[in-house]
């Protein structure tokens, strides 16, 4: 897989950004925040043989929206990433927040 392939499947459902929103540039509600938090490269013989991303895939709604969630869920599974789940609700910003956590191995370029 390749980084885009990431963003491009989550565009096609929700607006999508790469870390965070410019101020004054942030969609309405449903949007969608990813990032690479770290990596856990696969390691052999004193050399990063693949290149595994953490991936953190973060919804935000206005309200609970499970309908959003089996959407992200939907293009997880497609894309064939394992994942775990948790959610909070941001008090400051009156929004819900789901995270979803997984690894990508990447392929070529990023």
């Amino acid at each position: 897989m390749i980084i885009s392939d990431i963003r491009e499947n989550l565009n096609a459902i929700f607006p999508t950004v790469y870390y965070s929103w410019e101020i004054g540039n942030v969609p309405p509600l449903p949007y969608i925040v990813y990032y690479f938090p770290g990596n856990n490269d696969a390691i052999a013989d004193n050399a990063n043989y693949c290149k595994i991303l953490r991936l953190n895939v973060e919804l935000y709604t206005k309200e609970k929206d499970l309908e959003a969630e089996a959407k992200i869920e939907h293009v997880l599974n497609d894309m064939g990433l394992v994942y775990t789940r948790s959610e909070s609700y941001l008090n400051s910003e009156n929004m819900y927040e789901v995270l979803y956590e997984s690894e990508v191995a990447i392929n070529g370029t990023y």
